[in-house]
């Protein structure tokens, strides 16, 4: 969390009062809430209205999809469209919805960058689709979406679209206004927030069925009482400026070029997330190199997922077209705002031995064999 964000959550954390009470502290604690509701909805481009407070990204993304999915089941739109490499928040919410609300996915490809293939949304977009998911950047290998051109062909068939923004919240502007989104998911902790609170940017005109019943606090869209402190500390955190500044992001990706020179980046070379350096390692587990470099200080991500003790490839690699040993090798580096230089290079200087290392101890693939 950021040092400002702290303070403010744990002066608020002293509050007494719920905000939908009408006492005096009651009262106090709304006032809050509502003034932080205002600062998040400044850095997203939205009215304070429209700024639904959940528990966090997972949350917001569930109940923009499966709340748009619902409300327009009853007239016959039951068709999601959804890329093949979003987030499993995205993906497991859509297959739940296959399983047990009568949902009818349509996977839509993605390029060799991971960049959603325009063409297939606009050759699936029909009076039947309910709606259309994806994310502003890909969280993996942080590839930036064509978010506006995906709104526009849905907007020609009436189609809403929500959008995963996540990954890209705090790094790339965000204009919910100006957007055509119906719906734009976002977590805290991304922008040096606190853990458990995100938010769902529900536009005014959007029709959501809600995941929560209860006291209908938020719009009738999301019940339960509100957390007024983490949405001050939020807040706080949404009062700084972007983190838009390559240099750390293009210091690692040279840096692991030259260290590692066979390492292959990973995304769109040039139109990906400020602050996300992705490579696939021939020869590596990624769970390898994050265990290694974990043990030399340096925390990284693979972006796989592990399943029942076996190691599994990214989906996203997969869908990009990578075969499943090369996805196996990925390793994923993304700096914050308390990143240093020296954190950059720390990573580097313990980079080659790690490599070394994993590729001694091998692919779980060949293991298994």
């Amino acid at each position: 969390m950021r040092a400002d964000a702290l303070a403010a959550y744990v002066d608020a954390l002293g509050l007494v009062g719920n905000p939908s009470s009408i006492h005096g502290a009651g009262q106090v604690a709304r006032r809050m809430l509502e003034g932080a509701r205002e600062r998040v909805a400044a850095s997203l481009g939205a009215d304070p209205i429209e700024v639904v407070f959940t528990s966090g990204g997972t949350e917001a993304v569930n109940l923009g999809v499966k709340g748009l999915y619902w409300a327009r089941r009853a007239a016959g739109r039951r068709r999601i469209l959804v890329p093949r490499a979003e987030h499993h928040a995205t993906v497991d919410a859509v297959e739940w919805l296959e399983r047990h609300e009568g949902a009818e996915i349509v996977w839509i490809p993605v390029d060799p960058h991971g960049r959603i293939d325009l063409d297939a949304v606009e050759a699936a977009l029909s009076p039947d689709v309910a709606l259309v998911t994806l994310l502003t950047a890909n969280n993996e290998v942080g590839t930036i979406q064509p978010v506006a051109e995906v709104v526009a062909l849905a907007e020609a068939h009436g189609v809403p679209v929500h959008a995963d923004a996540v990954a890209s919240y705090g790094h790339v502007p965000v204009d919910f206004a100006a957007s055509g989104l119906a719906a734009l998911s976002v977590s805290a902790h991304k922008i040096g927030g606190p853990l458990g609170i995100g938010a769902l940017v529900l536009a005014r005109t959007a029709q959501v069925e809600p995941l929560l019943h209860g006291g209908g606090q938020q719009r009738r869209v999301r019940s339960g009482t509100q957390d007024a402190p983490a949405a001050v500390a939020f807040g706080v955190a949404a009062g700084h400026p972007l983190s838009a500044s390559t240099e750390l992001r293009d210091r690692v990706i040279d840096g692991i070029r030259a260290a590692v020179p066979e390492a292959v980046l990973r995304g769109d070379p040039a139109h990906r997330l400020p602050n996300n350096a992705h490579f696939t390692v021939p020869g590596c587990e990624g769970d390898s190199l994050l265990f290694l470099l974990d043990r030399a200080g340096v925390a990284v991500s693979t972006g796989s997922a592990c399943q029942a003790g076996v190691p599994e490839p990214s989906h996203v690699l997969l869908a990009m077209g990578l075969p499943e040993e090369e996805a196996r090798g990925a390793l994923r580096v993304t700096t914050g705002h308390t990143t240093t230089r020296s954190d950059v290079d720390a990573l580097l200087a313990a980079l080659p031995d790690a490599v070394t290392r994993a590729r001694r101890a091998g692919l779980a693939s060949r293991a298994v064999r």
